[in-house]
């Protein structure tokens, strides 16, 4: 808990449980429900409740294969930090998204009121639309910049793992 606590309050998480038993971790994550649960586990023992959480995350990549597998993505090297900034991503992630989908959204809108009112013909208001989808596709692209937080670039070996596993994975 000394570790998972500074880590919880970087990132804005309010309850921390850990150092927890096998069981012990199961039956939390039920009791937890329907609350969003994110779990983080290196062994073994942690795969039943990763695959239980919303989102598990394995650590380490000497880490079991069976954590692993039932976890959503896997960070390659042991350190929480990391935790920290896969959560970074996702919240710029999904800020990004959520404002590409209303930015297409609130110019669909006026685009269609401006077709209606005749001001533009259909055929060009069709075209025009292409255009706000595009526009609106290209915005959302900037969540693949991820947030402005710097991180060191993967060395070959790791960047080839995570290629290969099939499974997001955080720099390290």
């Amino acid at each position: 808990a000394a570790t998972a606590d500074p880590i919880a309050a970087q990132v804005g998480i309010a309850e921390v449980h850990a150092e927890l038993l096998p069981d012990d971790k199961v039956r939390l994550a039920r009791d937890l429900r329907p609350r969003p649960l994110m779990m983080v586990g290196d062994g073994v023992n942690d795969a039943p409740v990763l695959a239980a959480s919303d989102v598990g995350i394995a650590m380490g990549a000497k880490g079991a294969t069976a954590a692993g597998e039932a976890a959503d993505a896997v960070i390659l090297v042991d350190s929480l930090a990391k935790v920290a900034h896969a959560v970074e991503i996702g919240r710029h992630t999904v800020r990004v998204a959520l404002t590409a989908i209303w930015i297409g959204i609130g110019l669909s809108v006026a685009l269609m009121i401006v077709a209606m009112t005749g001001v533009i013909p259909a055929v060009v208001g069709a075209l025009v639309q292409e255009l706000v989808d595009l526009a609106t596709i290209l915005y959302a692209l900037r969540a693949l910049r991820g947030p402005l937080t710097p991180e060191p670039a993967f060395t070959g070996r790791i960047q080839e793992r995570a290629m290969t596993a099939g499974r997001p994975a955080v720099r390290g």
